[in-house]
């Protein structure tokens, strides 16, 4: 198969390699432009353009999807299949070009979990199972008829980073699958049931990632793991009277009632601190104050011996 792939980040890196080491010929690579990175602000390279530029894959970086010229350029390649992983809502002029059409590997078992953040919203959500799922790109975001899936459990301390790296990996196998079944017509492509209770996954702001310490014990440490490392669930603390961010990345949970305020917290001082919820609480296990590094909760308690200085939450 002569193929075009899409795509940007490490995700979608793997289901690159994964399709040229299966002997698939990628005629050209499309990412997103080169964008200012670090204190000097130098022009970065995608993970993807960094990849097929070292197999000497040509490579396109359009501001412009829409641009006669791209159009007339990505043409000439007279590809046969397109393949998308993390990649930019497409026009239909592009994922409409190819005669086998275009897939997308999506990291959810849709159609659960259409958006931007699947990942994060499955574990945010307490999810046991998630996957991967190949679908043709159609008008409608994330609605395309599913080719294929592969499904995974989620472990229960599971972090959203952990999972993401799992999901690409099973994310590459699936798009190989997929080009193997559309190579040989040997599939058939189903429509989304649209009949069941859906769950979405919308693009993560900032104001999501604050941690409400009102809620179960559960759900806010269901909320931490699912937002770790990146881009971090937050509080805010006060130590000696100077409010400061303070990211949680790792926790485990207690679902024992407690008399206790919410945002309340408990310490020994040395290796353990807990902070209280509507109901049971959260031990700490790896955190980040604001301007710091990420670090263990012993290491945090260390730098504050006077616990009683310290205010979590608003």
């Amino acid at each position: 198969m002569r193929i075009v792939f899409m795509g940007t980040p490490d995700f979608a890196v793997a289901s690159l390699e994964a399709i040229v080491d299966a002997g698939h010929e990628v005629a050209v690579v499309i990412t997103a432009p080169d964008k200012p990175a670090g204190r000097g602000l130098a022009l970065k390279a995608s993970p993807v353009k960094v990849f097929a530029q070292s197999k000497g894959i040509d490579v396109l970086q359009p501001n412009n999807l829409k641009s006669q010229d791209f159009i007339d350029k990505l043409r000439s390649y007279q590809a046969e299949l397109g393949v998308v992983v993390a990649f930019r809502m497409l026009p239909e002029v592009v994922w409409n070009m190819f005669p086998k059409g275009t897939f997308n590997v999506h990291a959810s078992l849709l159609p659960q979990y259409r958006g931007a953040a699947p990942i994060n919203h499955a574990i945010i959500n307490g999810e046991k199972e998630t996957g991967v799922t190949t679908f043709f790109l159609q008008h409608e975001i994330d609605k395309g008829s599913i080719i294929a899936q592969k499904k995974t459990p989620i472990e229960e301390n599971e972090t959203a980073g952990a999972l993401h790296d799992r999901l690409m990996i099973l994310g590459a196998e699936l798009a190989v699958e997929t080009i193997a079944l559309i190579s040989s017509d040997k599939f058939t492509a189903s429509d989304q049931v649209e009949s069941i209770e859906l769950k979405t996954a919308p693009k993560i702001f900032k104001d999501f990632c604050e941690i409400d310490f009102d809620k179960n014990a559960l759900q806010v440490h269901n909320h931490i793991r699912g937002l770790s490392p990146f881009p971090g669930a937050f509080t805010y603390i006060k130590i000696n009277g100077k409010n400061s961010l303070l990211k949680i990345l790792q926790t485990s949970v207690s679902e024992q009632d407690s008399e206790q305020t919410p945002a309340k917290f408990e310490s020994d001082g040395k290796v353990y601190l807990r902070i209280f919820c509507k109901k049971g609480s959260i031990s700490l296990h790896e955190l980040q104050p604001e301007g710091k590094k990420k670090m263990d909760i012993k290491s945090f308690l260390n730098g504050h011996q006077h616990l009683s200085d310290i205010k979590i939450g608003k």
